[in-house]
């Protein structure tokens, strides 16, 4: 499939003469054939005022015309067929079978979206009714709805090419709000995006989508994302990454003259308790799913498990012996990234070397393998290094002495996407306890499960308190992330006629 590279500047593709980079092929090291440029700032600026000028027009489109766009977007990537595929292996060095199962979520939530147009509910019309005859003083109608905020900036993730993408959950959730979408293609697979952009910018033409609707700038630097986020005309920003990078872009966001929301899933050790009867009962094969739900991906995900905790005895320490063997077994594919890699070896690294801990798995000369340290919920407690994500297949196994100790890891631990909770009938006191500590911790709380795997539904909350995300409050997946890109406008005493 012939790939070329250019910034998508609504319905035009834009010749860059902006600094070169190449994609690389994590399976072979090598970079790969396609150059491409990133946006000037003469570019940049033009991309997002044409935004901006879709707005008055595709905030005004019904909701069965935007329906039709998303659907629209759906097919288009499903025309792609394998040929997307193989783009996104040469990138991603990700397996076939898994882009595969991710490009249906994706245009399952694309369609998800669509559906959601057409419930008539989904802008959450409140309304009080007229009260003419209340004495002393008489009531109007009051009417409550949402109206989408403005351009939104979208940046893409490394681990997720097509669900956390171009067309992923952030931009269906923007353009079924009504906000046109200034996405920032992810350097780590370009051609992947530009595929994908191209069949965005296609589905906007063919459904009478106003030109600027959708656009898309490639680019490796910092200062792109920079100008993107402190634009003026910029009303809002979605973000999936390091904490260092989400961090970065709040801080200018909120320094602004207009203040804006960013929304950044930052990522999380997403902790899972074991309580003892669990353990007992689950013994080498929940040790080994467990250790596939660590692996998983070569542990890429936001919600892997970099956290295990266990009360200090026998069956705890076999158990996570059996974890460590079963890890050891795993034979994990490249990461994703030359970063990516190298930060997983520095985080392992910085680990060893904390107070107390001790490696479970022998360290090998594979530059990439499933690791797994053990220590005392005391060193962890007095050291909250220890919550620090390591991006990759790994999790740190935390013995304590007590259930007061797990309880006090649950309370101080900082704020996460998902917590997990192990129990048998027997535990159902103490997983209780767990469960009311947890709550104030994390976006999502599973039992007798494993983190990885998001459903995308109308229930599902992605998200959770500081620094997993930088607002508590909404979810990037499933349906109510639509409410990130839509704020609330009250309507008093306005005839029907003028919502007509």
């Amino acid at each position: 499939m012939e790939i070329v590279s250019s910034q998508i500047i609504g319905y035009r593709n834009a010749q860059s003469n902006g600094a070169t980079f190449h994609a690389l092929n994590p399976l072979t090291g090598m970079l790969l054939p396609t150059a491409f440029q990133e946006a000037t700032p003469t570019e940049i600026v033009e991309t997002i005022v044409l935004a901006h000028k879709s707005f008055p027009a595709y905030r005004k489109t019904t909701a069965v015309r935007r329906s039709l766009f998303l659907e629209a977007i759906a097919a288009n990537l499903e025309a792609l067929g394998d040929d997307l595929l193989q783009v996104i292996h040469e990138e991603t060095a990700l397996p076939i079978a898994r882009l595969a199962g991710e490009r249906s979520r994706t245009t399952s939530q694309l369609r998800l979206f669509a559906r959601l147009l057409l419930d008539g509910n989904w802008n959450k019309k409140i309304v009080d009714e007229a009260l003419p005859d209340r004495k002393p003083v008489a009531r109007p109608e009051i009417i409550q709805l949402q109206t989408p905020i403005g351009v939104v900036a979208i940046f893409g993730a490394s681990n997720f090419p097509l669900a956390f993408s171009v067309a992923g959950g952030d931009t269906a959730s923007a353009l079924a709000a009504g906000c046109p979408v200034v996405f920032k293609a992810h350097p780590a697979h370009p051609a992947t995006c530009q595929l994908v952009g191209r069949s965005i910018a296609k589905a906007a033409l063919d459904t009478g989508m106003p030109d600027g609707v959708f656009s898309m700038l490639h680019g490796f630097s910092h200062e792109l994302g920079g100008m993107l986020v402190t634009n003026p005309l910029i009303k809002a920003v979605a973000f999936t990454g390091s904490y260092k990078g989400g961090k970065a872009l709040y801080d200018l966001a909120v320094r602004r003259k207009e203040p804006i929301p960013v929304y950044a899933e930052m990522g999380s050790v997403n902790p899972v308790f074991f309580l003892p009867e669990a353990v007992k009962q689950g013994g080498e094969a929940l040790a080994k799913q467990f250790a596939q739900s660590v692996t998983l991906g070569s542990g890429q995900f936001c919600t892997n498990p970099g956290l295990s905790v266990f009360l200090n005895n026998r069956e705890s320490k076999l158990f996570i012996q059996k974890l460590a063997d079963a890890m050891s077994a795993t034979e994990v594919h490249p990461l994703l990234t030359k970063g990516i890699a190298e930060a997983y070896e520095t985080g392992i690294e910085r680990e060893m070397t904390l107070p107390g801990a001790t490696a479970v798995t022998k360290k090998t000369e594979t530059r990439i393998q499933p690791f797994i340290l053990s220590t005392s919920a005391k060193q962890v407690l007095q050291h909250s290094d220890y919550f620090e994500e390591v991006f990759g297949p790994s999790t740190l196994a935390v013995l304590a002495d007590d259930y007061n100790e797990m309880y006090q890891l649950a309370e101080r631990m900082p704020g996460q996407l998902t917590g997990t909770i192990h129990a048998a009938e027997n535990d159902y006191r103490e997983a209780k306890e767990l469960m009311d500590r947890l709550t104030q911790k994390v976006g999502r709380l599973v039992m007798n499960g494993f983190p990885t795997g998001v459903e995308v539904c109308h229930a599902m909350v992605h998200g959770g308190p500081f620094p997993a995300t930088t607002d508590s409050r909404v979810t990037s997946v499933g349906t109510t992330s639509i409410y990130r890109f839509t704020r609330p406008v009250c309507y008093q005493n306005i005839p029907s006629d003028f919502f007509n």
